[in-house]
């Protein structure tokens, strides 16, 4: 990507309106535009690190044996009616209109009551089971709090996986088996040293839940960890009975702000009996499936990444997310040597397989340098007259700051060794 093709500019203020950190770093930086609180739409560049996030959570999902689909977002009221959850005391996030040919419809906030609902056509005997299914697909939720960019979101992107089984022991090695799959994904996007798996209540879902929480002082809940036991619980569930149960005392945790980027229910039959999904045993008799929930938010996770790496020159963007490996900064491209050289510099880390933005806008080297602090790539390759001439180009880290002066063959050799870090 040539950077004077971006339609997106980079800003040097972000909205008034917006008091999120992270919020303020992609709208300035191109990534995202705000359309309303808790909506935005994302550009090219936010495009792209979405998609590489879905792309590392899709492998691990598809690991442990789940099939990618995607569901409706309208929702039939009748079969949340089922469950009692189309009533907003219990569900206070919905979305709700009126269709024209009569009757209501809810705008997916989660998706147990339709999968449910879709299985009957799937499943009928023992021999079905176990089945595990998943989505990407933008949820809406009528969020009261909506000030933490795209952490809390009224529109945002969400992973949510859905699990049958046929016998309690099956399904709870399904459960055990998500978690790993879960810390292998957010291990992959640079926060796995700083996410817990977390014992918390499971709201408008069941009693409790496990979450996945990041420490994050943008974060929305606390957490009390014991490192040395594994053990993380959030502070709504912590009392005698929850430390009792888990061998703790208060005085054996650490108080930590954190931001919860994925979370596991466990339904048992209850929730399949709700619905009346049932399947043939081996008896012939029938009976309800094990069903469990599962989801990351996608788009919470990019505003997480934003906020724990990010200095006061802009975004820093681990290398398995970042939209471009590589920010090729083109200095003194009025002469066309130069111009020409830089061009075949582009073309030749491209066609070693390194993705590349490339500044080859008319514009000052501090502007250049700015943008490309604010932006985040992984390495910045600035290519000069000054660097020409000395057989050289500066290669900057962004997230360490370290500076080396590498040859042209240096240079491809060493993306080629290794272009992801």
């Amino acid at each position: 990507m040539r950077q004077s093709q971006l339609f997106t500019k980079t800003r040097r203020e972000a909205p008034a309106d917006e008091v999120s950190k992270n919020a303020q770093l992609l709208i300035r930086a191109g990534y995202i535009h705000k359309e309303m609180a808790g909506v935005y739409a994302y550009l090219p560049l936010g495009l792209l690190v979405v998609e590489k996030i879905k792309q590392i959570v899709r492998e691990e999902m598809n690991a442990i044996a789940s099939q990618e689909l995607i569901m409706t977002a309208l929702q039939r009221k009748e079969l949340w009616e089922r469950t009692d959850r189309w009533n907003d005391e219990i569900v206070d996030v919905w979305f709700k209109s009126e269709l024209k040919a009569g009757g209501e419809v809810g705008f997916g906030w989660s998706h147990e009551e339709p999968i449910g609902e879709m299985l009957k056509g799937h499943l009928t005997s023992y021999k079905d089971l176990p089945i595990s299914v998943y989505q990407f697909q933008t949820k809406l939720r009528n969020e009261m709090r909506a000030k933490s960019g795209i952490m809390r979101g009224r529109e945002f992107v969400m992973k949510d996986m859905y699990s049958f089984a046929a016998d309690e022991a099956s399904h709870l090695a399904y459960y055990e088996a998500t978690k790993p799959a879960y810390m292998n994904v957010f291990k992959r996007v640079g926060v796995g040293d700083d996410t817990f798996i977390t014992f918390a209540a499971g709201g408008a879902f069941t009693k409790f839940s496990h979450e996945f929480q990041t420490v994050c002082e943008a974060g929305e809940d606390v957490v009390y960890v014991n490192r040395a036991k594994g053990i993380a619980i959030n502070e709504e569930v912590l009392n005698e009975e929850t430390l009792a149960s888990l061998g703790v005392t208060k005085d054996e945790l650490e108080m930590l702000k954190t931001a919860e980027v994925g979370n596991i229910f466990n339904f048992g039959q209850q929730k399949a009996e709700d619905l009346g999904l049932t399947y043939k045993n081996e008896a012939g008799d029938s009976v309800a499936p094990f069903m469990g929930s599962y989801g990351i938010g996608v788009t919470r996770l990019m505003g997480v990444l934003v906020e724990k790496f990010a200095d006061e020159k802009g975004i820093i963007w681990p290398a398995s997310v970042a939209p471009f490996m590589v920010h090729l900064v083109g200095l003194n491209l009025e002469d066309e040597v130069i111009r020409d050289w830089v061009d075949g510099v582009y073309q030749n880390l491209r066609a070693r397989g390194v993705s590349v933005l490339y500044d080859d806008r008319d514009l000052r080297p501090g502007e250049k340098f700015a943008d490309s602090d604010l932006m985040g790539m992984p390495y910045r390759v600035v290519a000069s007259r000054k660097g020409k001439e000395a057989g050289t180009f500066e290669v900057v880290t962004r997230a360490t700051g370290a500076v080396r002066h590498l040859t042209e063959d240096e240079l491809y050799n060493d993306f080629d060794a290794d272009p992801d870090t």
